[in-house]
């Protein structure tokens, strides 16, 4: 928050003159999603693009993730509290903050992208068959920015964070993007070994579609849901608002799934508990003038979109891509509580689009 300090010896009027000046009307949200979409041509794409450059960015803009209807494109935020939206939030955290990941990397390929193989190990039966257009530079996890802000990582190269010569742990998720056939592809514990890649899950998506992973079924992401359209990247956040629900982790829930989820990953059976693919949102009343643009953008789309459990994690933790041209916003969103967020629930009539 930046209000404005007040000036000795200028008159009331004046200094009304001055906060008018000073505190410009908000930009106009941006068009309708589908509008903007539409609109957009999108770029051949020729070879693999990484996810944080102006030519991925052109290619984002024009790129329909899902159909309309689907739960990611859904607006919500008139949909009807949780009834137990109060134990819920509590059960997280009410009083824990917002928190900003910048983990999910992603690459882009042309439709022609040769397929290669990714031998399978711990989730191998619950993964989809391959080869898989892996390009060699499909980053990891965390790259580039979470190395290049970290004193004993920045030195990495990017083979070398495929080959995890540094022996770091964590999930280390890869995302591949076909935009030209809309196609997903993405992979968890995700590493290059001397005989290629090796992954213990691997996941696909048609992004034309609506189709859920069969249920019961992980996916790279412990509730069975896709990550990329999750992602906040940086071209939405030069747009003014994020047009999708987010994809945020707690980190404890409860061993059941709700749409549009398919797989649970807890023994826990405590009915205050949120379900993978439990629905949040941002408050209608929360404020958010005061914050950054790019913060803003995510809180607007927080509060027409909201974000859904995808996996057990630090409590409130959205994923944002590791791009270097996105600020560090934590400070600024670890003013945002738990409290400041609610439950909920499709309304009657709401009818899953299968």
């Amino acid at each position: 928050m930046r209000p404005l300090m007040a000036l000795a010896g200028v008159t009331a009027a004046a200094a009304g003159l001055f906060a008018l000046v000073a505190d410009p009307p908000a930009a106009p949200d941006p068009p309708p999603r589908l509008e903007r979409i539409k609109a957009a041509k999108m770029p051949a794409v020729t070879r693999p693009v990484m996810f944080d450059t102006p030519e991925a960015d052109a290619v984002l803009a024009a790129l329909e993730v899902f159909p309309p209807d689907n739960p990611w494109n859904t607006p919500v935020g008139d949909w009807p509290a949780h009834p137990k939206s109060d134990k819920l939030v509590a059960s997280v955290g009410a009083d824990k903050p917002l928190r900003y990941n910048p983990d999910m990397a992603f690459v882009l390929v042309p439709p022609d992208q040769p397929k290669v193989p990714v031998k399978l190990g711990r989730y191998a039966a619950e993964s989809d068959p391959g080869p898989f257009p892996v390009p060699d530079t499909v980053p990891i996890e965390g790259w580039p920015a979470y190395y290049r802000r970290s004193p004993k990582l920045k030195g990495l190269t990017l083979d070398e964070v495929q080959r995890n010569t540094a022996g770091e742990t964590g999930d280390r998720h890869a995302l591949v993007v076909d935009p030209v056939n809309r196609l997903l592809y993405e992979f968890y514990h995700m590493h290059k070994a001397a005989g290629g890649w090796e992954a213990a899950t691997a996941a696909a998506f048609d992004l034309k579609t609506n189709k859920l992973r069969p249920a019961g079924r992980t996916s790279a992401d412990a509730a069975g849901l896709p990550i990329f359209p999750a992602v906040v990247r940086y071209d939405e956040l030069k747009r003014g608002r994020v047009d999708h629900a987010l994809r945020v982790t707690v980190r404890r829930t409860r061993k059941a799934y709700v749409y549009p989820a398919t797989h649970h990953a807890s023994r826990l059976t405590d009915p205050d508990l949120p379900r993978m693919g439990e629905r949040f949102r941002l408050r209608k009343d929360f404020d958010v003038a005061g914050f950054s643009p790019e913060a803003q953008a995510i809180l607007k789309g927080l509060k027409v979109y909201g974000m859904l459990v995808a996996d057990n994690g630090i409590e409130w933790a959205v994923s944002v891509a590791p791009d270097p041209r996105i600020p560090n916003m934590n400070a600024e969103l670890r003013k945002v509580k738990g409290s400041d967020f609610e439950a909920v629930v499709p309304p009657p009539g709401y009818k899953e689009p299968r």
